[in-house]
Order: structure tokens, then sequence, then C-alpha cells
């Protein structure tokens, strides 16, 4: 396996996508597929873009409804953590405060999920965005002066690579086939803990 070529990340520069990089939110997206209209063939591995209907032979009001589906209250109440991004970020806590930024419209839902999954993380060392849109990420970051985000959609991360901020893309089928060339590809929470070790020993 390849392995990043950062030596070490300020964690008072780094912050973090949500959907795709801590939440598996495409599992609810699968699984309300299967259960509202019977797409039980579905699975992620079809998900080879990021705008599905570029790659999901589905018509546009199915796609539309469960998209509306697995973002709304009830629903991100239900996503599952990637494994070991609740473990890591934990650990990262200890070292600087949290920084999240969301392209979703609202933040009260996701932030509530956040608060869930990190039960140990004081809620004051925690801050959620909603940017409300992918592009809309960079004016945040900039003023929140971080310099390494990680972030599963490859766009916003060329875009971000082009203004000054570090990448890190996050490894999802519908990124894994794509070039990336000056991103850092991380392929699990692990690896990415990797590139914190050397901030001391509360990231042992």
């Amino acid at each position: 396996m390849t392995r990043p070529l950062i030596s070490s990340i300020d964690p008072g520069r780094l912050a973090f996508d949500i959907d795709g990089v801590v939440a598996d939110t495409m599992s609810v997206f699968v699984r309300l597929a299967h259960e509202r209209y019977g797409l039980t063939q579905l699975s992620k591995q079809d998900m080879l873009c990021y705008n599905l209907h570029d790659c999901l032979d589905l018509g546009k009001e199915i796609i539309d409804d469960l998209i509306v589906l697995t973002l709304d209250e009830e629903h991100t109440r239900e996503i599952p953590p990637i494994p070991g991004a609740p473990e890591v970020l934990t650990e990262l806590a200890a070292a600087a405060p949290l920084r999240f930024i969301t392209a979703r419209t609202e933040a009260d839902a996701i932030r509530e999920w956040i608060f869930s999954i990190l039960p140990g993380v004081p809620r004051s060392r925690i801050t959620v965005i909603a940017s409300g849109s992918p592009e809309s990420k960079l004016g945040f970051l900039h003023q929140l002066e971080i310099g390494y985000f990680v972030e599963d959609r490859l766009e916003t991360c060329k875009h971000l690579k082009e203004a000054g901020i570090e990448p890190l893309l996050f490894e999802q089928p519908w990124n894994r086939d794509e070039p990336a060339p000056g991103c850092i590809r991380i392929s699990d929470w692990m690896q990415l803990k990797e590139c914190l070790l050397p901030l001391g020993a509360n990231l042992g």
C-alpha cells in the first residue's frame, strides 16, 4: 500500500468533510434503495462517480428522492460511522479542536450526529459548519486557517489544491479509479492516523 508523503500534520490546521469521510452516508442510501424501491442489486461499489445521476441506471426522480431521504434528520441519525473514524477523532481531539465542514445546507442534524459518535469529546471542542455547496468550503477553510482537509470529492480536492490547501483524498468507489494528480490518497482512518503519529503520545 502506498503511504502518504507527509511526515506530520499540524492538528491545529486540519479539518474534515463529513459525508463519505466520517459518515458512511451512502450505506444508508443503498439501504433505502433496497427497502423503498426493491433495488436489492444496488451496492456502494456501483457508485463510480460522485454525481450519482451519471453512474446509476436509475430514474432521476428515484435518485433525487433517495438523496433527500438519506440526508434528512431521521436518516442522518441512522448513518454508521466509517470504521476507525470515532476512535481516531477522539484521540485527535486531545491534541486540537475538531473542525468539520460539510456541503450540507443545514448543520444541526449532522452536528448532533457528530456529537453522538464522539461522546468522549467535549462539545466545545467540535465545530461543524454547513457551507451549502462543495465550492463554498474554501472560504471557511481560509477563515479557519486550515492547511489540510480530508475530503472524498475529487473535484473539491483539486479546487483546494489550486488554492494552496493540501487535500487528503479519502478513497471511496466514486474517486478510486480517477486520476488525482497532486492529491494524497488516504485509504482508511488507520492510514490517516499514521500521518498524525508524529504529533505525540496523545495519538499513540
